[in-house]
């Protein structure tokens, strides 16, 4: 998901030359004169030898001691990984109108979204602004649990307030609002993590639930070490994964227990890096306020059937602007580069080759652990944004070639079923 800004600082990983720079890296935007939360899990990862740093108002895992970026990031890809993710806000919006609710605040079609899947979707303005990026994930018509990021939570939870306020005052159908707070939501990501997190589910009756049948974008309620969790599939890496939300009492408990060989502790370097490979959007760095999700490549978010003006399933906040948008084009897109040189990082001018005239601006890039190349992403003037287009991007002061890309610039692994979906 689309997690909120990652500091803009990364240790060197002591390990390689290509990890990214800390000073590259922006910082969640946080008020400094509130103080900075911390999951349930803080005192675990201080144990563990964790760099903590603020982001997004909480102090959470950068690095641990022993473990550089770069194998942190490739253990990921190759093995297992586990994240503290518990810093995202999490959310049950309950009741008769909870669908056509969600509907008006989002573009994604709930109604045909079968019950126990999920969706990345997104909030908008009235503009076709994007407030926020979410997974929406719908237990029945009458239940949904929803993640926010963790760096628009005031944002967010005043247009909750707000827009159910508005709701309940005009619709019959009542809808509920409930915060999980303090709960914990940890991410295991990587090849091996369903055939690790099988150890741990149990039994019912004599039989334990295999998790194959959990493919991505699913989730189930499911007794995992003596737990009630719930375990979505799916993750911010581009890998094979689950995420799991825990009830508070019990967070550190379980997740110490989970916390054995093959699994390697990952932070917020190795999250970065990971979630870039994979293409996937950054809050504050590829979305904001000004984006729309047509031109961040996001319009699969909005249901087919939500694309005609005037039409009733089309009344969502922000539908005049962004099906114009679908309707007419738009003046810049978010595509994928690979850059020659030192890596291009976020804010870099983009220029057409040999002319100052400039026609984008990088929003994230890093060195590529698993590729051995510098990628970047950003925004681009549509008519640049074909692939191999040929472009110039100005790292420390000079030009640079680089090259429009597609992405995910590696293939990513999520679990269907008959086999991972390589896309």
């Amino acid at each position: 998901m689309l997690a909120r800004r990652i500091p803009r600082a990364l240790a060197a990983a002591r390990t390689s030359s290509v990890a990214p720079r800390l000073s590259q890296i922006r910082w969640a935007s946080t008020d400094s004169a509130k103080p900075l939360r911390r999951t349930g899990l803080y005192n675990f990862h201080v144990e563990n030898g964790a760099k903590m740093v603020p982001f997004a108002g909480y102090e959470m895992p950068l690095t641990y001691s022993g473990v550089g970026q770069v194998d942190s990031h490739k253990h990921v890809r190759s093995s297992v990984g586990l994240f503290d993710v518990g810093h995202m806000v999490q959310h049950y919006f309950r009741g008769a109108g909870a669908t056509r609710f969600l509907e008006w605040l989002t573009p994604s079609d709930l109604n045909s979204l079968p019950n126990h899947s999920s969706t990345l979707s997104v909030l908008l303005l009235p503009s076709g602004g994007i407030l926020d990026d979410t997974v929406v994930t719908k237990h029945t018509p009458d239940l949904y649990y929803v993640v926010t990021n963790a760096g628009r939570r005031e944002e967010d939870l005043t247009w909750f307030a707000s827009k159910l306020k508005e709701w309940n005052e005009k619709h019959g159908d009542k809808v509920e609002h409930q915060i999980l707070e303090d709960w914990g939501l940890v991410a295991l990501q990587g090849p091996k993590s369903a055939d690790y997190l099988q150890g741990f589910v149990d039994t019912y009756d004599g039989k334990q639930y295999d998790l194959k049948q959990l493919t991505f974008g699913k989730s189930a309620w499911l007794s995992i070490g003596g737990v009630k969790v719930h375990v979505a599939r799916g993750g911010y890496t581009g890998e094979d994964g689950f995420e799991i939300s825990l009830p508070p009492s019990e967070t550190v408990a379980w997740t110490r227990k989970l916390y054995k060989f093959p699994v390697q502790l990952a932070g917020l370097a190795a999250r970065d890096s990971l979630r870039l490979e994979a293409g996937l959007c950054l809050y504050g760095n590829d979305l904001d306020e000004s984006t729309s999700p047509v031109e961040a490549g996001l319009t699969w978010v909005i249901g087919k059937n939500r694309r005609t003006p005037g039409d009733d399933k089309a009344s969502f906040i922000g539908a005049d602007a962004v099906i114009s948008q679908i309707e007419k084009g738009v003046s810049r897109k978010r595509v994928g580069f690979l850059v020659e040189g030192p890596p291009a990082r976020e804010h870099a001018p983009l220029f057409a080759p040999s002319s100052s005239e400039q026609i984008g601006e990088v929003t994230s890039g890093i060195p590529s652990p698993s590729t051995g190349k510098n990628i970047a992403m950003g925004y681009i003037a549509t008519k640049y944004s074909k692939r191999d287009t040929e472009v110039e991007v100005e790292v420390r002061g000079k030009r640079r070639k680089a090259k429009v890309t597609k992405m995910p610039f590696v293939p990513t692994n999520y679990w269907r079923g008959e086999g991972v979906l390589k896309q």
